[in-house]
């Protein structure tokens, strides 16, 4: 049941992105509410998988690509949600290709980390508010490459038909920063978190992972800092944002794909 929960909602996403990609290429493609409508669907199937895979008895089975699949459902959903007040279309076949990538590596490939955070209430707080700032971060850092293409896009000579389906470059901006505001937030509380309920931040458990995030941290705020002070745009900002998520993926994922998937 778990696998063909899996195939279902991997082939729904790669059909939503399929239809959204074609209202790019054609102006008379298939439309949005069923693109929509596709990965919805898509997205119950991924969450009845993950709650078959994650809630093992006896803990939680939150292996790499557990983890990673319920990042990427996270991400889908959250951008479903908002699809209809934010611009982010051309984000959406991006996202599904990702989610139905990572919900097919969960299926195959046979890794298992076994957890017991129902034990531990701080525990819980800490992985959840590191999880969904992870996931605001990461929807920011899709901002950030959209901000990047339409400034590509607008120094080219010519509209094209893709151009055309573009939002505006300061609406895209607006909202980058908030995420930004909004994920830095949430790192900064999960950080703290995490130095209130863990024993030892600093232990060989999460020595790499405190040291990476805090990092990841000091990214986020010198680049709102540098936007609210000194009115950073542009290349500056898109760049910080990509080296902040690369920091806090290598922080969140590295040492658990290195040991579950490598060692």
């Amino acid at each position: 049941m778990n696998t063909l929960f899996a195939i279902s909602a991997a082939f729904l996403y790669a059909l939503a992105a399929a239809v959204l990609i074609g209202k790019f290429v054609h102006h008379e493609g298939p439309n949005k509410r069923l693109g929509l409508s596709l990965a919805s669907v898509g997205a119950i199937a991924h969450i009845a998988f993950l709650v078959n895979v994650i809630m093992v008895a006896p803990g939680q089975d939150m292996s790499v690509t557990n983890v990673l699949s319920l990042v990427s459902w996270i991400i889908t959903v959250s951008m479903l949600v908002f699809a209809r007040a934010i611009p982010n279309l051309i984000l959406l076949p991006v996202v599904f290709g990702f989610a139905g990538i990572a919900v097919l590596a969960a299926t195959f490939i046979p890794v298992s980390y076994i957890m017991h955070i129902e034990l531990q209430p701080g525990l819980v707080v800490h992985i959840s508010l590191s999880l969904f700032a992870y996931c605001t971060l990461v929807i920011a850092f899709l901002y950030a490459l959209q901000m990047s293409y339409i400034t590509y896009r607008l120094k080219q000579k010519g509209a094209s038909l893709l151009h055309s389906s573009l939002p505006p470059l300061m609406l895209v901006e607006g909202i980058l920063f908030k995420l930004l505001l909004a994920g830095t937030s949430l790192l900064t509380v999960s950080l703290l978190s995490g130095f209130l309920f863990l024993d030892d931040m600093f232990n060989k458990t999460y020595a790499h992972k405190t040291a990476l995030s805090l990092a990841a941290l000091v990214v986020f705020l010198i680049l709102l800092v540098g936007q609210k002070l000194r009115g950073w745009r542009g290349r500056q900002v898109i760049v910080m944002t990509v080296v902040g998520v690369i920091l806090l993926s290598l922080a969140y994922f590295g040492s658990k794909l290195v040991r579950e998937l490598i060692l």
